[in-house]
């Protein structure tokens, strides 16, 4: 029976994906995931600081950056709002006002960056008719919002140039196309060591397994090593969890054959457990089956 899959955390993926974007400079700025603005339970997507400020980056998605540089978020399946464009504004002058001296961080060293992955209608309309600023196309996927005292841009994160930016842009879940597929597994397999490419690359291929699935062999590879962790916890926690539970049932007086038949029922239910959640994972038998070099009756029989 197949079981429900599990919520995809995308944002822990985008702030692994944001570095990688800049990690060929990433000597210049200092990145600070859920920033927090006070005690309160109010926070930044992602604030980004540059280390010197006579340096200018040249990342395609950070020639706009200045000093400090707000970053909000959205996941493939949320909208970028009117709301949330006033929400953010509200940070950055928050972020900027929240010193200890006044003018402590200079108004004219603060940009602000939204990324989405769908185009938000509504909003740029707002923008243009209520705020008067200009939407600038400034290449694809990258938007500036020219007329406000602050830099403003907006990334959308399907149409940006997937050999540019190739990780954010990858922040998705309907990518369809093999030679895409195999492009990030490519470059995954050459950074597999890297905690931010592994974050990033297992929601990915979470979100689009489907379509992984289908790539070539070769290049499943470093996706059974990055999931290997994974499995290996799981079983461990599921051992020690049954393990737990049989051992209250057993007393002081129990002898050595009640003892051998505990070990292999808490064997069994630990086998059973991993499959079933190591299938909510992944959604196929027979991958769970090579996964776990399991007989696929086996699998079957406990699915």
């Amino acid at each position: 029976m197949e079981q429900k899959r599990k919520t995809i955390e995308w944002h822990p993926a985008f702030t692994a994906s944001l570095q990688i974007e800049f990690e060929d400079e990433a000597d210049k700025i200092i990145f600070e995931s859920e920033h927090l603005l006070s005690k309160k339970p109010m926070q930044i997507d992602e604030l980004v600081i540059k280390v010197h400020d006579n340096e200018k980056i040249q990342k395609n998605i950070g020639r706009i950056f200045r000093k400090h540089n707000i970053v909000e978020y959205k996941s493939p399946e949320d909208y970028l709002t009117i709301n949330d464009f006033y929400k953010v504004y509200g940070y950055c002058c928050f972020y900027q006002s929240d010193t200890e001296h006044v003018c402590e961080i200079p108004p004219e060293e603060l940009t602000i960056t939204f990324i989405c992955n769908h185009y938000p209608r509504n909003l740029i309309q707002h923008l243009e008719k209520v705020r008067k600023l200009q939407i600038k196309k400034e290449e694809p996927g990258i938007y500036y919002f020219v007329g406000d005292a602050i830099p403003i841009q907006l990334l959308i994160t399907k149409e940006l140039n997937l050999e540019e930016n190739r990780w954010l842009g990858s922040l998705r879940s309907n990518i369809k196309n093999q030679s895409e597929i195999e492009a990030i597994l490519k470059e995954y397999e050459e950074k597999k060591n890297s905690k931010l490419y592994q974050a990033a690359m297992e929601v990915i291929t979470r979100a689009n397994w489907e379509a992984i699935k289908e790539a070539k062999p070769s290049m499943c590879e470093a996706l059974k090593e990055l999931m290997a962790e994974e499995f290996q916890e799981l079983e461990e926690q599921v051992t020690e969890r049954v393990t737990e539970q049989v051992t209250e049932q057993v007393t002081e007086r129990v002898t050595e054959r009640v003892t051998e038949q505990v070990t292999e029922q808490v064997t069994e239910r630990a086998t059973e457990q991993l499959v079933k959640n190591l299938y909510e994972n992944v959604g196929n038998a027979e991958k769970v089956a090579e996964m776990l070099k399991l007989p696929i009756e086996t699998v079957r029989r406990i699915l």
